[in-house]
């Protein structure tokens, strides 16, 4: 008697792939932890065991981060992300900086292409929630507002990779952000690469849109070299 071979994976396979898109998803957001393992295993109808072995390879690729004692919080939407931020700890602000001038303009340039007039919007309101939280001294809210803008400016691009890859500077910029907010005439409300790329990008004037992220990039070396 024959038997036809079952394709499906294997169960840890099954459940390590519903958590990616959980996090993928949004549904469980950067640096927050997810729900305690009992929830989890009623959840996925799954034992402890392939549920450890399951958070166990996204830890390993960087998506989870298993804090003893404390629970695992999300710390990449992405196999890509997870490696990536663990490498930009090996290298200088400097030499991240200069990759982030690739991705920045390329960005930039594709979204002054393919943008939205939705996607407009959504930057300018950011802009809007980043100013007002730097005139209220809500540093990080103007950090994380900062960030989120440059987030929308790559995913307006349409490329998905090139926003991937350029989701996984958020820690590193993030932190830099609020060193260089630190410093004595430090300006977080620079018309470059924010309110001038933004008028670009509605203008689908790609050669601008370039322009002004060159001169905020320039901007943020001279802080970098100080």
């Amino acid at each position: 008697m024959s038997h036809t071979p079952s394709h499906r994976p294997p169960l840890v396979e099954e459940v390590t792939a519903k958590l990616r898109g959980l996090i993928h998803s949004g549904e469980w957001p950067l640096q927050q932890r997810i729900p305690a393992e009992p929830e989890l295993m009623a959840m996925l109808g799954v034992s402890r065991g392939t549920l450890r072995e399951a958070v166990k390879a996204l830890a390993h690729g960087g998506m989870l981060d298993v804090r003893r004692g404390d629970g695992t919080y999300v710390r990449a939407t992405s196999e890509i992300s997870g490696a990536a931020q663990r490498m930009y700890l090996d290298h200088s602000q400097a030499h991240i900086l200069e990759v982030r001038v690739g991705l920045d303009t390329q960005a930039a340039r594709l979204a002054a292409r393919h943008a939205a007039g939705s996607d407009v919007v959504a930057m300018r309101e950011m802009l809007t929630a980043r100013r007002e939280s730097w005139l209220a001294g809500d540093y990080a809210g103007w950090a994380r507002a900062d960030w989120d803008f440059h987030l929308l400016v790559a995913q307006a691009s349409g490329n998905p990779l090139l926003y991937e890859l350029y989701a996984s500077f958020g820690a590193v910029f993030h932190a830099g952000l609020l060193r260089q907010q630190q410093r004595g005439g430090f300006s977080g409300l620079p018309h470059e690469g924010h309110d001038e790329l933004v008028d670009a990008i509605a203008a689908h004037d790609e050669t601008s849109a370039v322009e002004s992220v060159h001169r905020n990039l320039n901007s943020c070396a001279e802080w970098i070299r100080q």
